[in-house]
């Protein structure tokens, strides 16, 4: 309440105070709010987040802090009043050339904070507008580095070294540069299309490739499947064809052993009574069997002149196994002839060795 009753009374002394705000910083919506400068009334009330500059006959003098303060009227001014909030600056539209000879139109928004109010009222007339110009031109430095393509990859490392470029010349001033955003990036027309051109074919291409991986990988598939059903057919047959010579080695072994037993079970049957005429019957009904599948697979057959003769077909049939038989017992007879001689030598022997002793 002080302090608008003495700004109210020395309102004709405050208007020849105040500090015009320049032209260059814009409409208040987008720039900081810039205090008037107050009129020394001896008692003063310093707002929160404001610094104000005091000087003593034209001399700085100290930088009162928030809250309740006293001056000496007439030799002591308030000269400058700064703002410590966060300052957003919109920086304007402008042309810029990359590596890559591009012309592109861009603008940003710059984050601020006043550290020292006593470097930024006298290390710089304007410090919003010099760090803004300087915000411009370190953002045509930086990209004329890149190229137009890196330009998009790398925001934010471009970003951060124009930061680092405006801290590194700001620290004079006492401002502090927080960020940095560059909001657009405008390319021309023709430029653009061929990026878009770019982009579809890069597209395209990837299109191909992935489908030139899925039809080697589908031929890859069906080779394998077509591999694996050929191994296991053919382990398949392999097994088939060792179960089959195994069964038609049993088969054989086992035709082998039932046509010995038959012919063991024949010799005893022959060397029995009566065995001559049950091999002649047997002969016999062979012989009508043979007879009667004659010209069933030829037309053209060799006969003897008797054919129709059965007794002498058999009787040569026992003929023949008669003079195999005895053959069969002559050479039988041979092998155990040297045994009997031996065995009537040993008896003579010892007969004579018992007439000695008598």
């Amino acid at each position: 309440m002080l302090r608008t009753v003495v700004c109210r009374a020395g309102s004709g002394l405050l208007k020849h105070s105040r500090q015009t705000v320049p032209a260059l910083w814009g409409t208040r919506a987008q720039q900081r709010w810039a205090s008037s400068l107050p009129m020394n009334t001896v008692v003063l009330f310093v707002p929160q987040q404001e610094a104000w500059v005091v000087e003593r006959m034209g001399r700085f003098h100290r930088i009162l802090e928030p809250g309740l303060n006293f001056l000496i009227p007439i030799l002591d001014r308030v000269r400058y009043v700064q703002s410590l909030k966060e300052i957003v600056i919109d920086v304007p539209e402008q042309s810029a050339v990359s590596l890559d000879n591009v012309t592109l139109q861009i603008d940003g928004v710059l984050y601020l904070r006043i550290l020292d109010p006593f470097k930024a009222s006298y290390g710089v007339e304007d410090p919003e507008y010099a760090v803004t110009q300087l915000a411009q031109t370190t953002m045509r430095s930086e990209l004329g580095k890149l190229t137009l393509d890196k330009v998009f990859r790398e925001r934010e490392s471009l970003n951060s070294n124009i930061v680092h470029s405006i801290n590194q010349a700001s620290d004079e001033w006492g401002i502090r540069c927080l960020r940095y955003e560059i909001k657009d990036i405008h390319v021309p027309p023709r430029v653009k299309e061929s990026m878009q051109m770019q982009v579809e074919a890069e597209r395209k291409k990837r299109a191909t490739v992935l489908e030139s991986e899925g039809t080697r990988e589908a031929a890859i598939n069906v080779a394998e499947g077509r591999k694996q059903a050929q191994i296991l057919a053919s382990e398949g047959q392999k097994a088939e064809q060792i179960n089959k010579a195994a069964g038609e080695a049993n088969a054989v072994l086992a035709k082998a052993e039932a046509k010995a037993k038959a012919i063991r079970m024949l010799s005893e049957a022959l060397t029995q009574q009566n065995g001559d005429a049950a091999a002649s019957l047997t002969v016999a009904e062979q012989y009508v069997s043979a007879f009667s599948n004659l010209a069933k697979e030829s037309n053209t057959i060799l006969l003897p002149s008797n054919t129709g003769d059965i007794s002498s077909m058999v009787s040569q049939a026992m003929a023949i196994y008669g003079s195999l038989l005895k053959t069969q017992t002559q050479s039988t007879a041979d092998s155990a002839t040297p045994q009997t001689s031996e065995a009537t030598l040993e008896g003579n022997v010892s007969e004579t060795e018992t007439g000695l002793k008598y």
